[in-house]
């Protein structure tokens, strides 16, 4: 049960429980320091001892430096001011700080008050960011009596650890999902009910260049549009004026038309524009497509199929150029190239199997959002003494 904080004391410029300590990290912790160096040539990809950085694992040597519990937090790089939690014996290199509380203190309450407070913005200043033992030794932490702590700590982990099922289920799903697309695009694997053999069909002959011109005005908002990369859909880009615009090529998108990106198609540049997008305006610099008989192609089939590595390698050989990012795409080549179809239901079936992988993701990712979300709010509170938790003594 929780309860709000009643009787508090100043800290800085806010207000904590009168009950709760104020220590510098030097006095709460009986271990504090950071590792020591090893050289490559030490560390193989496998031992008995791990090794472990600023960064994590890093492989595995035949010595320890260090036995039990500690935090590790990450001295330079990317990862500076990073918290790992690790037990056992274990050898932790100079990019890392080790860190043991003492018995009048928890070590997962201070993983989680050190995350809070964000130690990254301790790190010096410099081309390689990099947090000082001496300026880490003098940090102020808050801390509640020890029971309280072990209770906070219970709560957020109780938070972390549904946060970590949820992102596991969300790696399941995705690898389910490639696999589906691996299997179903291909043929290799068939719904219930569909046999048949899949036909061959040159994109000239499945796919029409739609161009919508428009009567220009130089005082109306235009909504643009462009394509992410990597498959990553549509997005809408600033809205401008007519005459704000200097090149008058624009032209209108529809619902169910499909996008390439002339300059970007080599890097997964390519989506169906959907409801949302319809009406909108792209650049000269797009080639939309349709089907040229709907009963021979579903374009959210066709969506899905241009996400595999098929379809991005014949992107790749209708391109020319030296460098990959200033290659062209000659979409007169491309269309002389070829792709499988089943029959129009089947490929009708195979995009809504997909489609319902995906938004199980989809889901699941706006699930793992909100529980971090909720863990944050936690740790706002209780990492603050702003709400305590009544302990049962």
């Amino acid at each position: 049960m929780m309860a709000e904080t009643k009787n508090t004391k100043s800290f800085y410029n806010t207000e904590i429980p009168s009950d709760w300590e104020v220590l510098r990290l030097e006095n709460a912790c009986s271990h504090f320091k950071s590792g020591f160096g090893i050289t490559s040539d030490k560390i193989a990809e496998e031992g008995i001892y791990p090794v472990y950085g600023g960064n994590g694992l890093r492989g595995f040597t035949d010595t320890f430096t260090h036995e039990g519990d500690f935090l590790l937090i990450g001295r330079q790089g990317a990862l500076c001011g990073n918290i790992q939690r690790i037990s056992d014996k274990v050898y932790i290199s100079e990019h890392a700080i080790a860190v043991q509380t003492n018995e009048q203190n928890d070590l997962d309450y201070l993983a989680y008050k050190l995350e809070y407070k964000n130690l990254n913005r301790l790190s010096e200043s410099s081309a390689q960011p990099g947090l000082a033992v001496e300026k880490l030794l003098r940090l102020k932490v808050e801390f509640p009596p020890l029971p309280e702590q072990k209770a906070i700590a219970q709560v957020l982990s109780t938070a972390d650890a549904a946060i970590h099922t949820t992102e596991k289920l969300i790696t399941q799903k995705e690898l389910r999902k490639k696999w589906l697309m691996q299997q179903l695009l291909t043929g290799k694997k068939r719904l219930k009910g569909f046999s048949g053999e899949w036909k061959e069909h040159s994109y000239e002959k499945i796919l029409k260049v739609v161009k919508r011109n428009f009567d220009w005005d130089e005082n109306e908002l235009y909504k643009l549009i462009s394509v992410r990369r990597r498959s990553g859909g549509i997005f809408f880009r600033e809205a401008l004026y007519g005459h704000q615009i200097l090149v008058k090529t624009l032209r209108t998108a529809n619902e169910g038309d499909f996008l390439f990106s002339k300059m970007q198609i080599l890097h997964g540049a390519s989506a169906l524009v959907t409801k949302e997008f319809d009406g909108a305006k792209i650049s000269g610099s797009y080639i939309a497509v349709v089907p040229k008989e709907k009963k021979q192609l579903n374009m959210e089939f066709f969506q899905w199929y241009s996400q595999t590595p098929y379809f991005y390698h014949q992107t790749y050989i209708s391109s020319y150029g030296v460098h990959i990012e200033k290659m062209t795409f000659d979409f007169d080549t491309f269309l002389q190239l070829e792709m499988k179809l089943p029959s129009i239901e089947e490929q009708t079936a195979i995009a809504q199997v997909l489609q319902a992988a995906d938004k199980e993701i989809s889901l699941l990712k706006a699930k793992a959002e909100k529980l971090r979300e909720q863990k944050k709010g936690l740790m706002q509170v209780l990492l603050t003494g702003k709400v305590r938790l009544k302990i049962n003594e």
